[in-house]
Order: C-alpha cells, then structure tokens, then sequence
C-alpha cells in the first residue's frame, strides 16, 4: 500500500505519480477503477482534487517488473535502456543502492530509452561535459501523427514554460521568457496517417520534442499532454511512442572514457 499526506491543492493522479516513483499511470488508473484508493478513508474511483492535509491510501502492489535494462557496465559507467513509466530517478536510486553512482541526464518519465550514469568523479566530469557542449550524438525514434511539411528540416521555434501547469508552449517568434530552440528531425517512413521520425536535439529543453512537433502539427502518438487525445483514442495509443534511441559518445585522447570514443550505444530491438 502506497499512503501520502498532499503538501498541496492538486488532483490526486499528479500528486500521486509524484510522490511514489514506482507507480505507473497505468496501474494508479486501474486502482481507481477497482475502487482501491482511499481519500480521508474513503473510496474515491475518479481523479478527484486533493486539498494540503488530506491523506491518500493506494492500495497497490507493484508488479515484478523490469524498470531498466543494462546494456553496458563497466568501473566508470553504466548504461541502460530505461523503460516508460519510471522516473529516471528511479533508475539513479537502484544503482546508487549498488555502487557509487552520478547522475548524468534525465528523461521523461513517459519516455523509454538509452540513459547512461557514471561511477567515479573524472568519469562524470567528462559525460557531463559531453552533453553541456553537444559532442555527443544523441538520436531519439518518435512515431507522431500526420506527415511533416519536409522530409528532413531542422526545426525553429521558442519555448516558454508554465510552471502552473507543468507545461510548455512553443511559439514561431520570440516573447516575453521564451528560449530559442532548435529539433531537427528526418522522416523515415509515413503511411499518411502517421509518420516515423529519427530526431536529434540541437537544444535540450523540458518537453522539447513533444512540445514542438505538436506545434508543428504533428504531435507524438499517445502523447496525453501535448497530443491529439481524440486520434489517440480511436487508435488504442495509450504509450507514448518516443524513445531516446542512440547515444555515440566522443572523448579526448587524455581522457579517462577514450577508450569509448566513437562508440555507440542502442535501444535492442523489440523493446517498444
């Protein structure tokens, strides 16, 4: 059982999937339904609004199920394939409970894919500064809906956050608090009602991908925040179709992770 006191006014899903990173969407949905959430001891079966001091109870048994997948370990780092629903804190938490573990980058809960942490002090430096100055290729897979106005474009725009609603906007000019950002993106197959796409970031901003191609039109399948949830729907889309992909790492001949520079880490087949 997962019990929690609301530090804040807010509906009772986003406080719960905040509080416990172990519970899925999924699975707190199913609690509800089955009548198995308790708001000040009683049953509550909707995503109903919690007051500061009110006591939630979820009774829920988290399944045995796999959160990650290490694809790579060795003294200095540890890769995985994160999987959708987990925060990449969890991940962090886990192999920290293992051995010493620094925290390189994160994902989108929802978002599935390729993560990688460090062990020791230089190796985290060098990862670091490997993400900070975009010496790293880092390719994402999305499936969106429609078709792009050009096979292969790198897309501009500005984003401005809403801390309110834990959300960004994107917009064609630049306003009041907005960051310049760039998506590039290459379509990879279409059917005219969705289209596959191989993404790689020039700017790494909250939300940044989901963001910009849905105001591009095109917004991620089974994406609930930024997408078309009506098309979602009707196509059974309940996970968010984006992956972190692929990561080539390149270093510096003096440094301490040479020995992986050029090399390329991937998301196995079959795991989406």
């Amino acid at each position: 059982m997962i019990t929690f006191i609301a530090d804040k006014k807010s509906k009772l899903v986003k406080l719960a999937l905040k509080e416990s990173a172990d519970l899925s969407y999924s699975a707190l949905n199913r609690s509800l339904r089955k009548s198995d959430v308790k708001v000040n001891g009683k049953r509550v079966k909707e995503d109903v609004v919690l007051n500061v001091g009110d006591r939630v109870e979820i009774f829920y048994t988290a399944p045995k199920t796999e959160k990650y997948k290490v694809i790579f370990e060795d003294e200095n780092i540890t890769v995985v394939d994160k999987k959708a629903g987990y925060l990449s804190e969890t991940v962090f938490s886990d192999l920290s409970s293992k051995s010493q573990t620094f925290f390189i980058h994160r994902l989108d809960r929802n978002t599935a894919g390729i993560m990688i942490f460090a062990h020791n002090e230089q190796a985290e430096k060098e990862l670091i500064h490997g993400f900070k100055n975009r010496t790293f290729d880092k390719y994402y897979t999305a499936i969106v809906k429609g078709v792009l106005p050009k096979k292969e474009d790198v897309a501009e725009g500005y984003l401005v956050k809403d801390a309110k609603s834990a959300t960004v906007r994107i917009f064609d000019k630049k306003t009041d608090g907005a960051v310049r950002i760039k998506t590039g993106y290459k379509v990879v197959r279409s059917d005219g009602e969705t289209s596959v796409l191989k993404i790689k970031l020039f700017t790494g901003k909250t939300h940044q991908i989901r963001a910009h191609l849905a105001h591009l039109g095109c917004p991620v399948v089974g994406d609930g925040k930024y997408g078309d949830n009506a098309f979602n729907k009707a196509h059974g889309a309940k996970d968010l179709q984006l992956f972190s992909e692929s990561l080539t790492l390149y270093f510096n001949e003096n440094d301490l992770l040479y020995y992986l520079n050029g090399k390329t880490f991937c998301r196995e087949k079959g795991d989406d």
